[in-house]
């Protein structure tokens, strides 16, 4: 035999030896991935973030994990060959409900809502009903995932859905790697994610649209089963005057107009201002509207909201200069 022979079966022996003993050692805990590591590693936090931030501002709690499963890292079972892995049981490297509510996190930010900011809007929480990964003849990916949105101020649930996702695929000619497999499950987990935060989008833009400056507008969207959803607004509200590019003070009402003028002013300004539950815009905002008596409310992110009955005089000014309380 060649010197160069004998290295090649010393190496080849080698190999095996190592690749017993990695085995021998993974029977002293629950079966997983070995090589480098006995898990899965799943990717970390980066910055998705599109950029744009929404007035929409949410606070993400954790998901709680409803699967019947011993094991809480648990994926699924593997019987088909995946280069660098031994064993029957597939695991991650963290509980499979904390990666949920990571890429739920991740997938809200990319959309441009304010996530974890203090005093949201609004609170997400869900529940992990089913996620697995099965690597036999084919790569099964089941998953289905529940998520509620609701008001942080009174508690009310505006939004409700349970999303679910089934794939499958072939490994391919080459076969699975861990990598392989570990995009596969990204992947499908992102479609899972993306479906959520559209569906809530479409129907907070639809039931808040100064939140995201939008016309508001609905649609279906493929494996979304919808439990609770906010009504669309009536339209009721009057016609609004185009504001006149002279200033606020140089505004002179006169004795035969049918309308009056209200001047709403806050601190701080942007504010959204609502008359009798119809929104008309940020602050400062200059109406010309019906004379009577309006029920105002003017609302921001991380204030308390101010509410007051307000009269409008026809043909005349009403100021009205509100400081908002935190």
């Amino acid at each position: 035999m060649t010197s160069l022979s004998q290295r090649i079966v010393f190496l080849f022996l080698s190999a095996m030896i190592s690749g017993c003993t990695s085995i021998n050692e993974a029977k002293n805990t629950v079966t997983g991935w070995v090589g480098v590591s006995d898990t899965l590693e799943t990717s970390k936090p980066g910055t998705v973030s599109s950029g744009l931030k929404y007035a929409a501002s949410i606070h993400v709690t954790g998901y709680v994990d409803q699967r019947k499963v011993g094991n809480p890292r648990y994926l699924g079972e593997m019987t088909a060959q995946v280069s660098g892995m031994s064993g029957h049981e597939l695991l991650v490297d963290q509980d499979v409900a904390a990666m949920a509510t990571e890429a739920i996190k991740q997938r809200f930010d990319a959309e441009g809502f304010r996530v974890g900011v203090s005093g949201a809007i609004f609170e997400i929480s869900g529940v992990v009903k089913e996620l697995t990964l099965n690597v036999k003849d084919r790569d099964d990916v089941s998953i289905a995932i529940e998520t509620t949105l609701k008001e942080v101020a009174n508690g009310k649930v505006v939004w409700s859905a349970l999303v679910t996702e089934k794939a499958n695929r072939f490994a391919g000619v080459s076969g699975n790697s861990k990598a392989d497999v570990m995009r596969y499950l990204d992947k499908e987990l992102r479609i899972v994610t993306t479906k959520t935060v559209d569906a809530v989008s479409a129907s907070l833009m639809a039931s808040r649209p100064e939140l995201f400056n939008l016309t508001p507008g609905t649609r279906p969207i493929p494996g979304v089963t919808v439990f609770v959803a906010p009504a669309l607004p009536k339209i009721t509200a009057p016609v609004v005057a185009a504001q006149s590019a002279e200033p606020a003070s140089t505004y002179h009402p006169q004795a035969g107009d049918k309308n009056g003028l209200l001047l709403v002013n806050s601190n701080p300004s942007r504010a959204n201002v609502y008359l009798d539950g119809v929104y008309y815009g940020l602050s400062p905002l200059r109406l010309e509207i019906e004379p009577g008596v309006h029920a105002m409310s003017v609302k921001l992110a991380g204030y308390k909201m101010f509410v007051e009955k307000v009269s409008v005089r026809r043909g005349d000014n009403t100021e009205v200069d509100v400081t908002l309380e935190q």
